[in-house]
């Protein structure tokens, strides 16, 4: 990897602080209340449903994503244990109640949430171990954020077209 440019202090703080907010919006203001409000109108049974044998449920999803926080802001960026089984994510065949599944979203969102609000302009740029791979804290951040928003446009699709219906996301915004 190449040496990152340089920035003065006050530019690095302002872009930390646009990039950690724009982090915030995305998956906590965004991409959570989505996978919550799925998993709301799903029964359980419908949770832990494959559409295919080769194809993940929404409970496997859900235990992906938060195994995936976890380890990439958790351990990467916030320095914290690193305590995945990626595997088991897929593994499991359920049903895994959905308050568990809820209380695990809860728990991923506190901790990215305290990780966010304590990383500094420095660790964008610092390059920390993850999974197998050495990434910058904005990689890390970046990847995160992708990660959510594909897995919840899975989940989405599926509640839809499972349940017929509208999910609401844009029902209080005019587009046009």
């Amino acid at each position: 990897m190449g040496q990152s440019p340089p920035f003065n202090k006050r530019g690095m703080i302002a872009f930390r602080n646009a990039l950690v907010e724009e982090t915030r919006r995305r998956l906590i203001g965004e991409s959570i209340p989505r996978l919550r409000h799925c998993l709301d109108i799903l029964s359980d049974e419908e949770i832990w449903r494959r559409p295919s044998p080769k194809s993940n449920s929404v409970g496997n999803l859900v235990l992906h994503l938060c195994g995936n926080a976890r380890q990439w802001i958790g351990a990467g960026l916030g320095q914290l244990p690193d305590i995945r089984n990626r595997q088991a994510e897929f593994d499991e065949n359920g049903p895994v109640p959905r308050e568990e599944l809820l209380q695990l979203i809860r728990e991923t969102e506190e901790m990215m949430e305290k990780v966010l609000e304590n990383v500094q302009a420095e660790d964008l740029l610092r390059m920390h171990a993850v999974q197998t791979f050495e990434e910058s804290g904005l990689s890390i951040l970046v990847h995160v954020v992708e990660h959510f928003s594909y897995h919840v446009g899975q989940v989405s699709y599926f509640t839809k077209a499972l349940k017929d219906a509208d999910l609401g996301y844009y029902r209080d915004v005019k587009l046009q």
